[in-house]
């Protein structure tokens, strides 16, 4: 057995043992040709392998057997063999990995004929006169490791305490052969002083392997030293008792996605369960869960983000987008737009509202919106770009980039907000568009700055909102202004004086022969952030900021779509019934003549006193003396081209492209029965 022993020691330290201090073996070496010197070294090693219990040395001599074998080769060639073998070994660090023969797996397949453990304590409650229905005991079998938890689970929901996973054991050949569910109070906490809840409880089942590949109880302990818990609520703060299965994670990653928030989702999910103490987690656990479904869906933002782009492009020949990187290949900005929008824009893009005051994302990247007005005055996207600054270089490769998206053509007039950059850069790239403030971006701090004056239910209110958006010159806001802060005692108010000094930037008035496309009363910036917030979530990765805009856009179209089923379908009411309603009903779209209706109402409040015979007529409310004294009240509508064409001095007309309710009045008194004449009045 003397080789045998060499033999044995060979294997043990090629599988990264050391010879003790003691020994007085010389160290196996490159060199070493004990098994050319031992022709019956082989199967002596063979036969102390066969009496080891243990196994651990079976794989070892296979790969031994394959690289010296027990034939004739020369003693050159095995000692080259020997030397491979060594060097091998003494790479390894540690037991050798071995191939892992006949792996046993981790479950029995099922069979009918057995009756599960869950089975049996369910038919048996009633022989078993306990107050629990699941009872582990020693013997119990298993199919598999996850039967044996849930059984082991619902136990534990009966009695009062939580479970988990503990210690376990796998067999030489890499087969779990045995594990432990202990209680959750199990063990010792890490620190004297904390607030963790373990009490070195002993209470747990050790399952082992059957020989048909199930599992069976070997140890039952059933006996804890804490309070048990009695309440679902109370219950349900283990962590072995918040159970999400994969069909309601779905259902949840869906309803975040779509931004309904964590409360709204567990009454949604409650209603599947009956009723909310029917829900087989809590609240907290849920808000994690969205955690986690956030963090994943920010894992690789940027290739799938990239991703549903070219799925965008494959779809939609005419989808476009761009991407300004800095020095480091960092995404700076990220522009994108489609075909649909593209075709807007040549129909409907003389005015463009551009807003960067939505910063919901997980970056808090600044998103750019441009928005337009089509001819059923609903907001059209044309583009979308995340930025990460707003410094004048960004701004200036955005609107270059999309006149190059929307083939070259540059919008008439660009609404946004104060910001200096995007000013400066607005005059070098579109140095001939009218630039002007959004209204909202200027009022939006109103309520901030004047207090009580601005409560709802204020006249100043009523008052300023009227003086905003109503005056049509610039006499009748410079009086209105001056009146209402006499009125008020606002004269030294900072806000007000701020919001005077720069009117001309974004005061109706000095809009006057500027096409905005009725753009600046509507608030078209507002409804863009009041749309991203509705279907955006809060830090959100850019992938599901992407996906969600396409939502928000196909939602857009679609109601576009059902405007022009009810213009090209529905008939038109009539209010007064004249020739240029009926021409009207024709030519406008159903919103667009819903708008005329309204014009038309209000023109009834005016007489026309003719001054120059077909050329120019005084038009004046009414009840003049009950309005304000500010307010303007006679109207001088000039009409040119044999009634061909209509000026009037509020220039609404020019202003967003439908005739003014003093025009219209004064083709009421001198009526207008040619056709190509009523299309002059009318556009």
């Amino acid at each position: 057995m003397e080789f045998a022993e060499t033999g044995i020691s060979l294997l043990v330290r090629g599988s990264g043992s050391r010879p003790s201090n003691d020994s007085t073996e010389p160290p196996i070496s490159p060199d070493s040709s004990g098994f050319s010197r031992h022709p019956g070294a082989m199967g002596t090693v063979r036969e102390f392998v066969e009496d080891d219990p243990s196994g651990r040395f079976a794989d070892l001599l296979d790969t031994v057997e394959g690289v010296v074998p027990d034939g004739s080769d020369s003693d050159e060639k095995k000692s080259t063999r020997a030397e491979n073998i060594y060097v091998t070994m003494d790479d390894k660090v540690g037991w050798v990995s071995r191939k892992r023969r006949d792996v046993m797996p981790d479950e029995r397949s099922t069979s009918a004929d057995r009756v599960i453990a869950l089975e049996k304590a369910l038919t048996g409650f009633a022989d078993n006169h306990s107050e629990t229905v699941v009872i582990p005991s020693v013997g119990l079998t298993f199919d598999s490791i996850n039967e044996a938890y849930e059984f082991y689970n619902l136990y534990s929901w009966e009695t009062g305490f939580g479970v988990r996973y503990a210690k376990s054991r796998s067999n030489v050949k890499g087969t779990k052969c045995m594990q432990e569910f202990v209680c959750c109070y199990s063990g010792k906490p890490k620190e004297a002083n904390s607030k963790s809840s373990r009490c070195q409880c002993q209470a747990m089942i050790r399952l082992l392997r059957t020989d048909d590949e199930g599992w069976y109880i070997n140890e039952f302990r059933s006996n804890h030293n804490h309070h048990m818990l009695n309440t679902c609520a109370e219950k349900l703060r283990f962590p072995s008792h918040r159970h999400i299965d994969k069909y309601t994670r779905e259902l949840v990653s869906q309803l975040r996605q779509n931004n309904v928030n964590v409360s709204k989702v567990y009454s949604i999910i409650a209603t599947f369960f009956g009723r909310v103490e029917n829900v087989p987690f809590t609240k907290r656990c849920l808000r994690t869960l969205c955690g986690k479904l956030s963090r994943e869906q920010a894992d690789d933002d940027v290739r799938n983000t990239m991703a549903i782009f070219s799925e965008m492009k494959a779809q939609d020949g005419e989808f476009t987008y761009n991407v300004q990187v800095d020095d480091e290949s960092r995404i700076r900005t990220h522009m994108w737009t489609n075909g649909r929008s593209k075709t807007q824009f040549h129909h409907f893009g003389d005015v463009v509202t551009f807003d960067t005051t939505y910063k919901t994302n997980l970056y808090d990247m600044p998103f750019g919106l441009f928005v337009g007005v089509n001819n059923h005055f609903q907001s059209v996207l044309y583009a979308g770009v995340l930025m990460r600054d707003e410094t004048e270089d960004t701004f200036k490769w955005i609107f270059d980039e999309f006149m190059k998206m929307m083939g070259g053509k540059k919008p008439i007039t660009i609404l946004t907000d104060q910001a200096r950059a995007m000013e400066k850069a607005i005059e070098d790239v579109y140095p001939n568009s009218t630039h002007r403030w959004c209204k909202w971006h200027v009022l939006k701090k109103a309520k901030e700055n004047l207090g009580a004056h601005y409560t709802k239910k204020s006249d100043f209110r009523a008052e300023f909102h009227k003086l905003v958006h109503e005056m049509l010159t610039i006499d009748e806001f410079e009086d209105g202004w001056a009146a209402l802060l006499d009125k008020y005692s606002l004269k030294n108010n900072p806000y007000l004086t701020q919001i005077y000094e720069t009117r001309l930037k974004w005061a109706k008035p000095y809009f006057a022969g500027k096409f905005c496309a009725r753009q600046t009363s509507t608030g078209r910036s507002e409804t863009a952030n009041h749309m991203l917030k509705q279907y955006v979530p809060p830090s959100c990765s850019m992938n599901l900021f992407v996906k969600q805009y396409n939502k928000l856009q196909f939602d857009r179209e679609q109601e576009e779509g059902f405007q022009e089923k009810r213009t090209r379908l529905s008939r038109a009411v009539l209010k007064v019934n004249t020739a240029l309603e009926v021409h009207a009903s024709k030519i406008y779209t159903r919103k667009m003549f819903e708008i005329l209706g309204e014009i038309l109402y209000e023109s009834g409040r005016y007489d026309v006193e003719e001054i120059i015979a077909k050329q120019k007529y005084i038009v004046t409310h009414q009840k003049a003396e009950h309005r304000e004294k500010w307010f303007k009240c006679r109207f001088e509508v000039n009409v040119t081209d044999n009634l061909g064409y209509f000026s009037c001095i509020c220039g609404l007309f020019e202003h967003m492209g439908m005739v003014c309710c003093h025009s219209l009045q004064v083709s009421v008194v001198r009526p207008v029965y040619d056709l190509d004449r009523m299309e002059c009045v009318l556009s």
